[in-house]
């Protein structure tokens, strides 16, 4: 089991995640496009218990603080291999385009293909890619809990027109998690929180798959 705690970062107001197994304290943090107190607090006190630094897809709004969790923490790097040289170059995380700075680049330890699984504690976190917004994007799958990025927001989907996206490659996906059984909490990479039921029975796009 999990404990979600939700930060907004950054001037795109990204949602970071820090996620902590329950039984054990070792913790994930997700989507850590820039600091925060919270983020900043856990670096202080307890660096050791930073088990993951999980990237959803690497565009430069949910990647600019990896490079500063690496250095201070033991934190393992995990992203899709798809995305993976947008931690180096800002041509392929928008940095450039959007602000004119780039964050720094930083090697990844871990790439993520479909279907991996990572331990947290007595968690277990699974890995799906969903590309779409990025060709790399993918979603982070803990008990019934959905970590989504950009892939899908509470009645929307991430931009397609960026790129390496594709509009015929996120229907994919949304394809996928619509067919995922039971119920989940989706934590998307902007917005609210929301539930994969009402987005089937709201969400535009969503009807639209299933």
């Amino acid at each position: 089991m999990i404990d979600v705690k939700i930060t907004m970062v950054g001037e795109l107001a990204t949602n970071c995640y820090i996620i902590t197994d329950t039984h054990t304290g070792e913790k994930a943090i997700i989507d850590p496009g820039a600091t925060s107190p919270s983020v900043r607090g856990i670096i202080k006190n307890s660096p050791d218990k930073i088990k993951y630094v999980l990237l959803t897809h690497g565009h430069f709004d949910h990647i600019g603080y990896v490079s500063t969790l690496k250095k201070e923490t033991n934190a393992k790097i995990a992203i899709s291999r798809q995305d993976s040289d947008c931690l180096s170059k800002p041509e392929r995380n928008l940095s450039h385009k959007f602000f004119g700075r780039k964050p720094e680049a930083v090697e990844p330890d871990i790439l993520l293909e479909e279907g991996d699984t990572l331990k947290l504690g007595n968690s277990e976190i699974k890995f799906i890619l969903t590309p779409g917004h990025s060709s790399g994007s993918g979603c982070y799958i803990v008990d019934n809990q959905i970590f989504t990025g950009d892939t899908i927001f509470r009645l929307s989907i991430g931009r397609t027109d960026l790129p390496t996206g594709s509009y015929r490659e996120i229907v994919k996906s949304l394809k996928r998690i619509a067919s995922l059984e039971g119920e989940y909490y989706i934590y998307p990479g902007h917005g609210e929180a929301t539930m994969l039921s009402y987005e089937k029975k709201f969400n535009p796009y969503l009807k639209q798959v299933i």
